[in-house]
This record gives structure tokens, C-alpha cells and sequence, in this order.
């Protein structure tokens, strides 16, 4: 892929995509039990601030070229419960295990960022976000699009993936070197060694999006994990178990955050409760999910 330089009003508008301002519905949890809501090397570095396409405020944009502040959240509504949202706390690259072949990698990602949200420009630009309607007939509100091989879709028909982006009738976009470099890596140090993702969906939460508790269950192989990078606002990670109502346990998951979860906890139900606004130095006011999948 070519390093993008699109300016930073064609980049919000690539984000954006107009969605800010359609209806949509934030799925509950019965809506469905077992809902998935879910090339070549990658974009060079760019002068050109990547952060602003992600809706960073111009301060942000002094740390283009050089390490992305430790302070790099500004909530601006209300405040965050405080053992779970130190957003002062420094970064640290640690492991933190979820469950039994499930593992939390903090500060996995930073490595990758830039060339992560460079590579993410030349992706939306081919195949932009959108909110997708579940077989139900509602409105995620969650806006997504992929990359891959083949890319999660749902619509009223059912959810599947597919080798086409049905929005424009061609091929997803190629997996980009650093995300695919990033995937195998996390899940290598998981435990998962030979996992090769050939999906991943993108996903893209602003303040009041949700993912209510689901299986990844569209997938041909379970044996493959699932790798999960999270980037800008901090989320609540619901992890349960192989019964909805299992005990769900919480995971504060922040920027560059990556999470693995394979073998005996592949099929555990997992989510997010709904976005807490706020504001990220690299990313703006949302969060920016990459998960990788073994579909095929």
C-alpha cells in the first residue's frame, strides 16, 4: 500500500463518513444469542498528521514525530470509575491472563501505531466504515469495515463473510504487513504460534456505542484465536464464559492494548458496555478495534 496524503478534512470526512447523523440501535443482548458483530507491506510514516483523520485535536498533532503522550486522554463528561480507568497510569508493556488460553498483552500495539493508523487511511478510503443491519433489521451502532482476504458482513440475510465489500461490489482491501506482523506476534506470545489471520474486521466506537455479549461463531476452524488491538478511548472488556449467563469477568482495555483468546476460551462470550466519552490524543473521540480472525 502507498503512504496516504490525504489532508485532515478529507481524512475526518474518510472517518466520518457522513454516519454521525443516522438513526441506529445499540444492540441488547437478545438480540441475538450468538451475534459476531464483529497488500503488501504497509503504509510508509507519514508527515502528514494520521491523528487528525481520527479526529485529534491540533495540540495532538505536535507529537507526530516523536512518542505519544502518557497523558494522552481528556474525558470531557463525567468521570470514569477510577480503579478501572487510571489514565494517568504509564505505559508498560505486561501480561495479563484472562482466562485459560486467554491473555491481555498491554502496550503490545504502540510499536505498530503510526503505521497502524497510516495503513488504516489507505483502507477506509477503499472500503469506508458503515453501519451494517443485523438479519433482525436493526442499525449496529457500531460502524465497521475489513481488510482481509475475506471481511464480516451482516445484513438482513444473515452473517457470513465475504471475499467482496457488498457496499462496492470488490474485493476487501489487502491485510496490510503490520497489521498481519502484529497478529501473528500477540498471538505467538499468547501461546497461539501458528495462527495466520486472513480477516479483520475494523471497528469504530464513538461515545454511546456498544457490543453486547456474543460468540465468534462465523469462523470455519475454532482452533484459530481470535487477536483483538484496541486503539484511542478506553473500553470495558467483558469477558464470560461458554454460557451467557456465565459470571462475566471486566477488563480495562486502552491504547495499544491487545487481547488473545484461543483453545478453551474461544467460543466465551465477550463484549463492550457502551463507549464513555472522552477524548484520545492519536485517535480523537472513539475507539478503533482490529480483530483478526482465522475465517477460512
Amino acid at each position: 500500500m502507498r503512504c496516504s496524503t490525504v489532508k485532515r478534512r478529507q481524512l475526518l470526512e474518510l472517518l466520518t463518513d457522513g454516519s454521525r447523523n443516522e438513526p441506529h440501535h445499540k444492540l441488547d443482548d437478545d438480540d441475538d444469542p450468538i451475534f459476531t458483530p464483529h497488500g503488501d507491506g504497509c503504509a510508509q510514516r507519514t508527515s502528514v498528521p494520521v491523528m487528525s483523520f481520527l479526529g485529534a485535536t491540533s495540540s495532538a498533532q505536535a507529537t507526530l514525530e516523536g512518542v505519544i503522550p502518557t497523558r494522552s486522554i481528556r474525558h470531557t463528561i463525567g468521570p470514569m470509575t477510577p480503579d478501572l480507568f487510571d489514565i494517568f497510569a504509564p505505559i508498560q508493556s505486561t501480561t495479563e491472563v484472562m482466562a485459560d488460553g486467554a491473555m491481555l498483552l498491554r502496550g503490545a500495539a504502540l510499536p505498530y501505531e503510526k503505521d497502524i493508523l497510516a495503513s488504516l487511511v489507505d483502507i477506509i478510503t477503499q472500503s469506508p466504515f458503515r453501519r451494517m443491519v443485523t438479519p433482525g433489521g436493526f442499525t449496529m451502532s457500531v460502524a465497521m469495515t475489513n481488510c482481509g482476504i475475506v471481511g464480516w458482513v451482516t445484513d438482513r440475510t444473515g452473517y457470513r463473510y465475504d471475499r467482496n465489500d457488498p457496499e462496492i461490489g470488490r474485493p476487501w482491501p489487502a491485510m496490510p504487513g503490520c497489521f498481519s506482523d502484529l497478529a501473528v506476534l500477540a498471538a505467538t506470545r499468547a501461546g497461539h504460534s501458528d495462527f495466520r489471520p486472513d480477516a479483520c474486521l475494523i471497528n469504530r466506537y464513538e461515545p454511546g456505542a456498544r457490543l453486547s455479549l456474543h460468540q465468534d461463531k462465523n469462523e470455519r476452524d475454532f482452533a484459530k484465536p481470535i487477536v483483538s488491538v484496541s486503539l484511542g478511548l478506553p473500553a470495558t472488556f467483558q469477558f464470560g464464559g461458554l454460557m451467557r449467563n456465565d459470571p462475566v469477568k471486566k477488563f480495562v482495555l486502552r491504547h495499544g492494548n491487545v487481547a488473545v483468546w484461543g483453545g478453551p476460551s474461544r467460543l466465551f462470550y465477550h463484549g463492550i458496555p457502551e463507549l464513555k466519552n472522552g477524548t484520545h490524543d492519536s485517535v480523537g473521540r472513539m475507539r478503533i478495534s482490529l480483530t483478526f480472525r482465522g475465517a477460512l
